[in-house]
């Protein structure tokens, strides 16, 4: 018998209604002779709803306070859910993040899983029941309460299908699939099939709909994920390495499977610093000791031996890598230092390109012809990202989605 894991969103489980619809998928995937895992977000905007909670009470609420606070988002769909199976006939048990075995470091509000036990949900499921899990959520070792960070329970889904050898992991949201670009800025944008782990992490990690953290772990776990709506029946979009392989097999039309935007963009400039060995260091283990994720950055050597130092961090993390900016700006000498939270990035994504000439001038090309100005492009092996202002995200997605024209199926 297989084991199946299914993630649902929080538009999802918004009310009591789509709760209902939800625990009836769940009987259709038992009734094919499966046994089933169902991870589950907060229930609609709870989520935002307990961080404005949180707010008003205090300024800076306490880290550790604000993770126990809003696991229990997780908790009442969890619970919610076994109680609509039930009511349904069928066997069904809610556990938390620590009842199910998940196992985290201790950064409050991005932590990340150390290990799965999965003893407790392989019993139940021994027992009959359908499992289902608060995502989002493990404990440390001393037991404290933490969270993953935004899309958490993506995570929880392909880490909980790795650790029990699951056949997949199915992800439920309010959209169909993994799109050539998002369709709210480029309506012609195509559903994909399939997507290989690659693509698929260098779209997640640029503002595709999925966590970055958990194509990583179904990446290294080999755990095939599909990604599907929860209130159609229309396929999905399957992630998986054969989709990788298949990208590199004779002559490809396109390169470019899709544009990945992100808005949740901020810039940090560092001016003036004299320009020696350990400058780079002395900047950015601080603010990796801040627990600061840093992406693009840009050293920029002037003549009169001294370097500018640009980087891009999330919005959330501004104000706390600003202040870890300004003591670093002393100690060095720096002119002082700017920052920007009007930019976006763009970026277009597929294996391969680095080995086919001409893509990043097809889009440098592309933005120039909309008069979109790039402030900072960055690249890896399989993408390309430029930062654009925020306003012309939409414009810049729909100039490069024509000017590759992905709105037309891979021949």
């Amino acid at each position: 018998m297989a084991v199946i894991v299914q993630k649902y969103g929080g538009s999802s489980l918004a009310d009591a209604d789509k709760i209902r619809n939800v625990a009836n998928r769940v009987i259709r995937t038992q009734d094919s002779g499966n046994q089933v895992v169902v991870v589950v977000s907060a229930m609609g905007d709870t989520t935002d709803e307990l961080l404005g909670l949180a707010h008003n009470i205090s300024e800076k609420p306490d880290a550790r306070e604000m993770d126990v606070l809003l696991s229990t988002g997780e908790l009442v769909s969890c619970t919610l859910m076994a109680m609509a199976l039930r009511g349904m006939g069928r066997k069904a048990i809610s556990l938390s993040g620590a009842q199910a075995g998940i196992r985290t470091d201790t950064s409050y509000g991005r932590a990340k899983i150390a290990g799965i036990d999965p003893r407790r949900i392989l019993a139940e499921l021994e027992r009959g029941n359908v499992v289902i899990v608060a995502g989002f959520q493990g404990v440390t070792e001393d037991m404290d309460v933490t969270t993953l960070g935004r899309g958490g329970s993506d995570t929880t889904a392909v880490a909980i299908a790795a650790g029990l050898g699951a056949e997949r992991c199915e992800v439920y949201t309010d959209v169909d699939g993994i799109y050539t670009a998002d369709p709210r800025l480029v309506p012609h944008a195509r559903k994909l099939e399939e997507v290989g782990f690659e693509e698929m992490l260098e779209l997640a990690s640029y503002g595709a709909k999925m966590n970055p953290r958990s194509i990583e772990i179904g990446m290294y776990y080999d755990v095939p994920i599909l990604v599907a709506s929860s209130f159609t029946d229309r396929p999905g979009t399957l992630i998986h390495r054969g989709a990788d392989m298949n990208a590199n097999v004779g002559e490809i039309r396109n390169r470019v499977r899709g544009i990945a935007t992100d808005t949740n963009v901020a810039k940090i400039t560092m001016l003036g610093v004299k320009d020696r060995p350990g400058i780079a260091a002395s900047l950015f283990e601080p603010l990796a000791e801040a627990d600061v994720s840093v992406d693009v950055i840009v050293q920029n050597a002037g003549e009169d031996g001294t370097t500018d130092m640009t980087f891009t961090v999330e919005r959330a993390d501004l104000d706390r890598a600003l202040e870890v900016v300004e003591t670093v700006a002393k100690e060095l000498g720096s002119r002082g230092m700017v920052s920007a939270g009007n930019l976006a990035k763009v970026s277009i994504v597929g294996t391969g390109m680095q080995d086919s000439p001409g893509y990043a001038a097809r889009m440098f090309r592309a933005l120039a012809d909309k008069s979109i100005n790039i402030d900072m492009i960055t690249t890896s092996e399989i993408r390309i990202t430029c930062l654009v202002d925020e306003d012309r995200v939409a414009d810049a997605s729909r100039a490069l989605h024509d000017a590759f024209q992905l709105e037309q199926p891979d021949s």
